[in-house]
């Protein structure tokens, strides 16, 4: 095989998540494989993705005519046909031993079944949006978020006016909210001499003496319950 820098991933089931999936891996760089049995869908993004192609991935032989045992991930996103999607990730992970598949679930029984066969990680799309819906309606305060595991996450807190003016010290965040602060991304309106945009200043270890201002994003991690105890306003 020849040497190459971009990852090699396979998208399986071209509905409206795997569509838009292997579309964005392929503006980022990668080297995409669509696969999907609908030809309709085949011709829609061929001309998006390095190799798009018609075959059914329950059966091992048409999956290895794509070399697809030599890709670096294998993303299932089969909808509707639990059974192709079931038998698709054994090939993948127990046949062709790929070293990572990703599986897209519609139930969390269907999730757990793909962990018990293998799947390196499982997602379901519609849970984790309504999640995200969820989460900043509840905080509108939260620019963004990422899971760390089970209970533990890592905001983007656009700083609450109860936290403006007063120092990393007078606020205590770890004894008070029992979260920690990683970084502070602070903006500002002020042009340069230039009169160009000044880029945003990212306060990496933030020091009892830092003083927080209204446009600071926090970067905090902590327990999902204490980050829903942080001011709103």
């Amino acid at each position: 095989m020849n040497s190459r820098t971009s990852q090699r991933v396979a998208v399986i089931g071209l509905g409206r998540f795997g569509m838009a999936l292997a579309r964005r891996l392929s503006q980022h760089g990668a080297e995409v494989i669509a696969i999907d049995r609908q030809h309709k869908l085949i011709e829609e993004i061929c001309n998006d993705v390095a190799i798009a192609v018609r075959l059914d991935s329950s059966e091992e032989a048409a999956l290895r005519s794509q070399e697809v045992e030599r890709v670096d991930c294998v993303v299932v996103a089969i909808g509707e046909n639990f059974e192709a999607a079931l038998l698709t990730t054994a090939i993948c992970k127990k046949n062709l031993k790929v070293p990572k598949v990703i599986c897209r679930a519609q139930t969390t029984l269907h999730a757990e079944i793909f962990r018990q066969i293998g799947a390196d990680e499982v997602i379901q799309p519609e849970q984790n949006a309504g999640e995200m819906v969820a989460r900043r309606l509840a905080h509108p305060r939260i620019h963004d978020y990422v899971k760390l595991g089970d209970g533990f996450t890592i905001v983007e807190l656009l700083a609450p006016s109860h936290f403006v003016g007063k120092t990393l010290k007078e606020l205590n965040l770890r004894s008070t909210y029992r979260v920690n602060l990683i970084a502070i991304r602070r903006t500002t309106d002020t042009p340069d001499a230039e009169d160009q945009p000044v880029a945003d200043q990212i306060i990496s270890v933030p020091g009892p003496d830092d003083r927080i201002d209204a446009s600071d994003i926090l970067l905090l991690s902590g327990s999902d319950t204490a980050l829903s105890n942080l001011p709103r306003k």
